[in-house]
């Protein structure tokens, strides 16, 4: 497993700093609205991530380095997961994107638990697509 960033170690300690379901609901929130606003323009068909039980765009910025994925969700909840993910793997090449084990990085931030099946399944599928794209040639 890659090393954690100084901020996914903050969000760690945010999130098991928690007593309760509901002040981590709060904070998964607060992560929601901090997300990059994907523009309307790339939410078309070719960047929803199939899979999802709401509706969910994928783009993966080539031009940047490190790698960059712009995320969006209209799931308040669902955002603020995604938001996580993308601090787990920011930064990070390909190949260390493709070996991050998303499991374990929301049982570290206290959250597995809490995670309905729908919602594993549409991080699962959000996950395979980023993998997917990594692969694909430039």
């Amino acid at each position: 497993m890659s090393e954690l960033s100084q901020a996914a170690q903050q969000a760690i300690a945010d999130f098991q700093a928690c007593q309760q379901w509901e002040q981590r609901a709060r904070l998964l929130l607060q992560r929601g609205n901090q997300l990059d606003e994907l523009p309307e323009a790339q939410r078309t068909t070719d960047h929803l991530v199939q899979g999802c039980e709401t509706r969910v765009w994928l783009v993966l910025d080539r031009d940047t380095q490190p790698l960059r994925f712009q995320l969006a969700s209209e799931a308040r909840l669902l955002r603020g997961l995604l938001a996580l993910l993308l601090l787990r793997i920011e930064g990070l090449s390909a190949a260390q994107i493709i070996a991050v084990d998303v499991a374990a990085w929301f049982a570290q931030l206290g959250l597995s638990r809490q995670l309905s099946p729908s919602r594993s399944n549409g991080l699962n599928a959000v996950l395979k697509r980023m993998h997917e794209l990594l692969q694909q040639p430039a």
